[in-house]
């Protein structure tokens, strides 16, 4: 089986829109799971396990709650309050937008070929299979129209200028942003709803917050549309190869490495310790270690797994763009316990 056939079968639009139609089961389903593990395994020995409980539940719902409503959007009394960042068409539309495409291109074409014929018909209506895909590419004519119409119905991944690049990080940027947001006011209303707000809890929610939208999301982001635009003005210039998408996520993961894995903790370390804590009256050595309250951990590398799906955007690949809210909801709900390494403010 050709590698190519499985990218086109994966990043077909009926594919995509049954997973982004899953996203908010699976989004559910991960909250869940994670209030289950703190609340009943991780914490099972706190003296005050129904307030816990209930904090938990506060905090996964507005950082959850926000990761859905940062995607797909908020309506109320059918009036959009907030426009989602991810597109998402209905299996039933996609279905039909493809039945028409087919039916245009066959009443356009007398097709010699009747297995490349039958495919087509056969699929009009359900998802392309591994094999339709396999006779479409190999069978189809290569005219202009016809290749036009095999973009139609299987798109190639985008090939992204350097403005669209920029477009896209300012997008995942917001989509990572917002459950963060969310998980901080989810935090804090669960501390004043309980009555066990500090200011010293406030602080290191806010610093999370900081530390997860810069050291996991934003600084990510920003290396790789760095490494991304460095390699579009190296191509124009000719001094290296147009990218294939396999090369140029390679690229991409390069700058993601560099600017925000290895420079994004202690930025935002830096700014906790120089900017958040002078707010909050709390004062520091000079000596002090920039790891002293934050350091990195196994699960801040496994967070980064949003790295690469931000790099199979920005390559032009877009089905795993759903895992995104996932991914990114982990990040909301640590910011809104204030994580400090082992020791859990919240």
């Amino acid at each position: 089986m050709k590698i190519l056939t499985v990218a086109k079968y994966i990043d077909q639009p009926a594919v995509l829109s049954k997973l982004h139609s899953k996203m908010p089961a699976v989004l559910t389903g991960t909250g869940a799971a994670v209030w289950g593990y703190e609340t009943f395994h991780k914490q099972k020995d706190h003296p005050h396990k129904a307030r816990k409980a209930f904090k938990n539940a506060v905090t996964i719902a507005s950082a959850a709650g926000a990761s859905f409503v940062g995607v797909r959007g908020l309506k109320i009394g059918g009036k959009t309050i907030f426009k989602g960042l991810m597109e998402y068409t209905p299996i039933e539309k996609v279905l039909k937008n493809q039945a028409q495409a087919i039916d245009k291109f066959l009443s356009a074409r007398n097709l010699d070929d009747e297995t490349l014929e039958k495919t087509l018909k056969n699929a009009k209506n359900r998802k392309f299979s591994l094999s339709d895909i396999d006779i479409i590419s190999d069978r189809l004519p290569k005219d202009k129209k016809s290749k036009e119409f095999l973009h139609e119905i299987l798109p190639e991944p985008e090939n992204l200028s350097s403005k669209e690049i920029f477009g896209e990080i300012k997008r995942l940027s917001l989509i990572g942003l917002i459950p963060v947001a969310g998980g901080v006011a989810g935090g804090i209303t669960s501390d004043i709803i309980t009555g066990t707000g500090s200011q010293k809890k406030t602080a290191n929610k806010v610093k999370e917050g900081v530390y997860q939208y810069l050291a996991n999301i934003f600084l990510c982001n920003v290396g790789a549309g760095a490494a991304l635009f460095a390699s579009e003005k190296m191509t124009a210039r000719k001094l290296i190869k147009p990218l294939t998408p396999v090369k140029k996520l390679g690229v991409i993961l390069a700058g993601i490495t560099a600017t925000g894995i290895i420079g994004g903790s202690i930025i935002a370390n830096y700014i906790s310790k120089k900017c958040i804590d002078p707010l909050f009256g709390k004062k520091h050595s000079k000596n002090e270690n920039i790891y002293s309250e934050r350091k990195p951990e196994p699960l801040d590398i496994a967070l980064h797994a949003d790295d690469i799906a931000t790099a199979g955007v920005l390559s032009g690949f877009k089905w795993i763009e759903p895992a995104l809210p996932i991914m990114y909801f982990i990040s909301g709900y640590r910011a809104g316990i204030g994580y400090r390494n082992n020791n859990q403010q919240s």
